[in-house]
């Protein structure tokens, strides 16, 4: 899909994966136009982070230019019109430009063949078990209930994408685990990440940053 037109989601905090699924609750107008044309038409929707840089606009920020685009693949319209819906990601981006359409909602012309996301390898056996350790520090530290059994049960892929997306990592943070060519490699920055937010938490802040 090169060259595909989307509409955006731009939601800081939120990031998206191939191969794993993101829950939303869709309350905005304008976004709850975007769901309804999205069903109406493709069915897609491109997650994308605010880089919110000084200055911003609240209704138009700055844009990180690599994104992740999902499927609907949930939908539950409630009675006032809001929606929850499941999005299942397939594929990175990198934005292109902006559309200007006319639409409430943002849409962007992406290069969806920008990264190789198929099916990676496993993990060594040795990382595998450093992101788990790890994922156990951190969970204590922030004081959470986790089935640890059912951790490590998930494959490589989801157990490093899960932590990703779930962990109150800051949206520098977040950016760079999604823009991480490879498993081994976005395994690597979360582990250091994790680390760096143990710590934080032991000083009183739990947000690594990165710039």
């Amino acid at each position: 899909m090169p060259g595909a037109r989307i509409p955006l989601f731009p939601l800081g905090g939120a990031i998206l994966f191939p191969r794993s699924q993101l829950p939303l609750h869709i309350f905005e107008p304008r976004y709850r136009q975007m769901v309804e044309d999205a069903v109406a038409g493709v069915g897609r929707i491109g997650m994308i982070q605010p880089q919110g840089l000084e200055g911003d606009s609240p209704e138009h920020p700055a844009l990180y230019r690599v994104g992740c685009i999902g499927e609907i693949v949930g939908l539950e319209e409630l009675e006032d019109g809001r929606f929850n819906i499941v999005l299942q990601g397939s594929t990175r981006f990198r934005l292109i430009a902006e559309a200007d359409v006319g639409t409430a909602y943002r849409q962007g012309d992406v290069d969806a063949e920008a990264f190789d996301d198929s099916d990676p390898e496993p993990l060594a056996l040795a990382q595998r078990s450093e992101v788990e350790q790890e994922a156990r520090r951190l969970g204590d530290a922030l004081g959470l209930t986790v089935d640890w059994e059912a951790v490590g049960r998930l494959d490589d892929e989801m157990l490093v994408n899960a932590i990703a997306q779930v962990a109150p990592f800051d949206v520098g943070a977040k950016q760079a685990l999604l823009e991480e060519e490879g498993l081994p490699g976005r395994a690597d920055l979360l582990v250091q990440l994790m680390q760096f937010l143990r710590l934080a938490q032991g000083a009183g802040d739990i947000r690594p940053r990165l710039q």
